[in-house]
């Protein structure tokens, strides 16, 4: 099969040849309904960029997917978080189309991927078909819309990547139609000191910057006075015609004295670099306020290749007595441009307001490892899990450890072990590590246990502690009662939850039979369809188990009535 599909994706190669980069009118609509997004290509969202569009569904399920091109289908994946049901069709000019958050597959899928759930006995699966054993025309049904996986809402989440790179690229060049003619909008301008002699209006912090909207539309913020090397970060999105949905930007451009210092857009990226956009973020002001400063510079750590152009980094050099015109546009897609005008004055200011540093007895490099030793626990970070070096903050406690606050971004996982011999050989079975949140709330950690040692690999700092989970899963029939006859029903819906460590894994069975249940984590259900028709008889006995992750086991049992 590889190497059937590596052949393919060589024709496909060639057949690309030649032919626009973005082919425009070339591929069809995914959906019968007019495009309007709730989401765009490069959006900045948790740890990642947007790797394609969220396609509004008028606020319902059920929609009819179609492929937009002739194609097979290579990959087809049932998960209960990132994109839930997601199947991915490779084209012959080059190009793989992505479907996610689908409520189910058209029949012909739906049975494939069925045939395998049923012989593998799980719900979550992810199958890679042989090339040709599942092949779609253009405009054919291949899904319907739905809000599976980590979806906040119905909508269908669409990305086109190129087959050989695998990079996503922006939908939208390929010649759909949104309508768009509204400006990006801009909500704050703010000025960095970067260099050890740098100050920006007597201060050595992060500082915001008022402006104006002129009466051409474009904004002129109010005089900076600096000096030394400093950057600027903008606050900013864009908004679609028929949405009201804050959307991501496609490109900003950064100007001073007629030369650009920095411009990217969000054409494509690759996945391997998405993690990078928390150096392209004030994380710091992120992590306190939710809300996300662009920066016009790159930033300590920046490995992003989304820039088409960069000098100096983008960092401006601001001298004695010069004066700089910096200008940053900020465009959508469809070329709306919002001008920001920032007059610059390099003067020596007075009565300096210090920057504020955190010292302490660690600090951190970040090209190499670090191994800390906190009594309570060890805790280990690889080289390079950091973009910088830092003065990190260590606390212990009695089966607890403070690792600095959630202000720093970490780009790879890093250890926290734990010894557990203080406790019974009972109680650790029960027992596994959590992150506590700034309500002091405990998360599960999938927690790896050696003996009286527990690990974790994570990359959430903050505190950590060893918690105990005795009490059982809760389980409750949602749609039906004891004895009920269930001729008229389509489906069983059951509760699932657990108060402290959560769902592992559950089972269930009908006359012994093991039985499909689509788990929706979001409404805490689960839910088997009739369709399946492996009833054999009138009287049906139900049973149903459901585990946490350390073990604890709720049994529920049930008999109902349907012919």
């Amino acid at each position: 099969m590889r190497i059937t599909f590596v052949c393919f994706l060589l024709i496909s190669q060639c057949l690309v040849f030649g032919q626009e980069k973005y082919p425009k009118n070339v591929f069809g609509s995914p959906l019968e309904i007019p495009l309007i997004l709730a989401g765009t290509f490069g959006e900045l969202r948790s740890n990642h960029f947007h790797s394609g569009i969220d396609i509004k569904t008028q606020q319902r399920e059920g929609l009819p997917i179609k492929a937009i091109y002739e194609g097979t289908v290579t990959r087809i994946k049932v998960g209960l978080w990132g994109y839930g049901k997601v199947i991915y069709i490779a084209h012959p000019n080059g190009f793989t189309s992505v479907y996610g958050h689908l409520q189910k597959f058209s029949p012909e899928i739906e049975k494939y991927v069925k045939e395998i759930q049923y012989q593998k006995k799980a719900y979550e699966i992810e199958v890679f078909p042989d090339y040709g054993e599942l092949t779609v025309t253009k405009d054919e049904l291949i899904a319907y819309s739905g809000n599976t996986g980590g979806s906040s809402g119905p909508h269908l989440h669409f990305e086109i990547r190129n087959s050989i790179s695998e990079k996503p690229t922006n939908p939208l060049l390929y010649g759909y139609e949104v309508r768009d003619a509204t400006n990006p909008t801009l909500l704050g301008l703010y000025a960095y000191p970067l260099s050890e002699d740098a100050n920006v209006n007597k201060r050595k912090t992060r500082t915001q910057i008022k402006f104006n909207k002129q009466l051409d539309g474009s904004y002129l913020a109010n005089k900076v006075f600096a000096l030394g090397k400093i950057g600027f970060g903008i606050e900013t999105y864009d908004r679609q015609d028929l949405a009201a949905n804050k959307n991501g930007i496609f490109s900003i451009e950064q100007i001073v004295n007629g030369k650009t210092y920095s411009k990217y857009d969000f054409t494509e990226f690759s996945f391997g670099e998405t993690r990078y956009i928390n150096t392209l973020i004030d994380y710091e002001y992120y992590s306190k306020t939710n809300r996300r400063i662009q920066y016009c510079f790159l930033g300590p750590g920046n490995k992003l290749n989304i820039y088409n152009e960069k000098f100096d980094d983008g960092l401006i050099t601001v001298r004695e007595g010069l004066s700089y015109d910096v200008q940053i546009l900020v465009k959508d897609l469809s070329d709306n441009t919002v001008k920001l005008i920032i007059p610059v004055e390099g003067r020596t200011e007075m009565e300096t307001e210090e920057a504020e540093t955190l010292k302490t007895d660690y600090f951190l490099i970040a090209k190499q490892p670090n191994n800390y030793d906190l009594d309570a626990a060890e805790v280990y970070f690889p080289a390079n899990t950091f973009y910088q070096n830092f003065y990190i903050d260590l606390k212990t406690g009695k089966d607890t450890v403070q690792i600095h606050k959630g202000v720093v971004p970490a780009h790879k996982k890093f250890t926290i072990t734990f010894d557990a011999a203080a406790y019974s050989m009972e109680d650790r079975k029960k027992m596994f590590v959590a992150w506590l949140d700034a309500k002091g709330r405990p998360n599960y950690i999938n927690t790896y246990k050696r003996g009286t040692t527990f690990s974790v690999k994570t990359r959430n700092l903050g505190k950590y502690t060893l918690v105990k989970d005795t009490i059982p899963p809760k389980i409750r029939p949602k749609n039906f009662k004891e004895k009920q006859w269930l001729n008229n029903y389509r489906y069983l819906a059951i509760q699932i939850s657990d108060d402290l460590s959560g769902i592992d894994n559950y089972s269930a069975t009908l006359n012994g039979e093991w039985i499909l249940m689509e788990y929706e984590p979001k409404t805490n259900t689960l839910t088997y369809n009739f369709d399946d028709k492996i009833l054999s008889q009138t009287q049906c006995d139900l049973k149903l188990f459901v585990t946490d992750n350390v073990g604890n086991t709720t049994t529920f049992s049930s008999n109902f009535f349907r012919k």
